[in-house]
């Protein structure tokens, strides 16, 4: 009996210790942190793993948006509408989805510019894109190459820009240099609340200091 005692009292030990020693790597943001983690190893990822927020960082959720009418030349309630390149002309592999985007990332700016805060501050963003007329499935590829144009475009291990390809150009400094990597998601979907829109985004942003 007292060889069984001796035992267990060895395995209650072995558990408290476990437990302890699992409790020692539990981490949480600080109250007034903003962290983004990012994929190991990498110095140039397009978006973050996630985000974490301490629990005293105020924070500004934005309405959808989507590009405003900009080209007064084309048909209302068709997708090139939506295009602010002059003249509705876009440049040499520009998609109208990604021309679209960079629309709406423009209004993103000054949206969040009149809530005190810029898109550096961008924790989080949610993209929906419908398919351009005639075409099997969303541009994902154009909204991607606009997301570049104003995000995730700095390379982490040097600080410096990273230039980014703008239709079918090649690589030139981005629009808006920006190192931030938001928690995203993209996602295709049937039809947008404007006629002629191919790209809505919501974003999230911090109140760091």
């Amino acid at each position: 009996m007292k060889i069984r005692t001796a035992a267990l009292a060895a395995a209650a030990v072995l558990v408290l210790s476990t437990g302890t020693a699992a409790a020692t790597t539990w981490w949480s943001p600080r109250p007034t942190e903003v962290k983004p983690f990012l994929p190991a190893g990498a110095t140039n990822p397009a978006i973050a793993d996630g985000v974490a927020l301490g629990k005293l960082v105020a924070t500004y959720t934005a309405s959808g948006l989507g590009p405003a009418a900009a080209n007064p030349a084309a048909p209302a309630d068709s997708p090139e509408r939506y295009v602010d390149f002059p003249g509705g002309a876009l440049p040499p592999g520009v998609t109208i989805t990604e021309a679209q985007a960079l629309n709406v990332l423009k209004r993103i700016k000054a949206n969040l510019a009149a809530a005190g805060l810029g898109l550096g501050d961008v924790v989080s963003m949610r993209a929906y894109l419908e398919r351009p007329p005639g075409a099997a499935e969303a541009d994902f590829a154009g909204w991607n190459r606009a997301y570049r144009q104003f995000f995730a475009n700095v390379d982490l291990a040097t600080g410096k820009p990273v230039p980014v390809p703008l239709g079918t150009a090649p690589p030139a400094p981005p629009m808006e240099v920006n190192a931030a990597r938001p928690a995203r998601v993209t996602l295709e979907i049937a039809n947008l609340p404007v006629a002629g829109w191919l790209v809505e985004v919501e974003v999230v942003a911090a109140y760091k200091h």
